[in-house]
């Protein structure tokens, strides 16, 4: 059964191939919308959760941090994950209308950077569930001082609350979820023509 779990692949050149390039793009696209989605589950949770709405921000949060690590390990070059997510922030501003504005650029970059930034220490060569979940804590917690200096929640006292929970989604919603996604995708075959599908036939 074909997963993503550890290879023994040659270190991962930079040299993009067309084939990459288009699936990160459509990848991101894919995402900026439903990224879009998930900010309307923010605001029905929001409503739900009544005086405690303002955290339901911190509970979806990893859903946010998806495009990265799959990009990375399905195109296993470089800066994928980073550039996919700001493409997913470009399409939620520019073609979607955002409330953040041309601020979501920044905090997907900072996501972008964190949830690759384990693969990018295994020089891409890892990518069991340990790597995704610390990419999911990663991506959420970096991007979390960040917003914290935007909505003002330092001093609060309900602060470590906030990083607690924003991690905690961070490592299910934006890690784990993205190695059962990626297991997924391989087990079906149609990312065989990528550089996953090469390592998973040498593994």
């Amino acid at each position: 059964m074909a997963t993503t779990e550890p290879t023994t692949s040659s270190a991962v050149s930079p040299r993009w191939a067309m084939k990459d390039l288009v699936l990160m793009v459509v990848l991101g696209v894919v995402f900026g919308f439903a990224y879009w989605a998930l900010v309307q589950a923010w605001n029905g949770l929001s409503i739900l959760m009544g005086p405690a709405g303002d955290l339901a921000q911190h509970v979806l949060l990893g859903g946010w941090l998806l495009v990265a690590p799959l990009a990375v390990a399905i195109i296993r070059r470089p800066g994928a994950g980073v550039i996919a997510e700001v493409i997913a922030s470009v399409v939620e501003v520019v073609f979607l209308g955002s409330p953040v504005g041309p601020l979501l650029f920044v905090a997907a970059a900072i996501q972008g950077v964190g949830s690759e930034l384990p693969f990018a220490l295994t020089r891409y060569r890892r990518f069991g569930w340990g790597v995704f979940a610390l990419s999911g804590l990663l991506g959420a917690g970096l991007v979390f001082f960040w917003s914290a200096f935007r909505a003002g929640w330092y001093g609060q006292d309900i602060f470590v609350l906030r990083l607690v929970m924003q991690c905690v989604s961070g490592i299910v919603l934006g890690g784990l979820l993205g190695k059962v996604i990626v297991d997924g995708l391989a087990r079906t075959g149609v990312v065989d023509n990528f550089a996953i599908g090469r390592d998973l036939e040498r593994a």
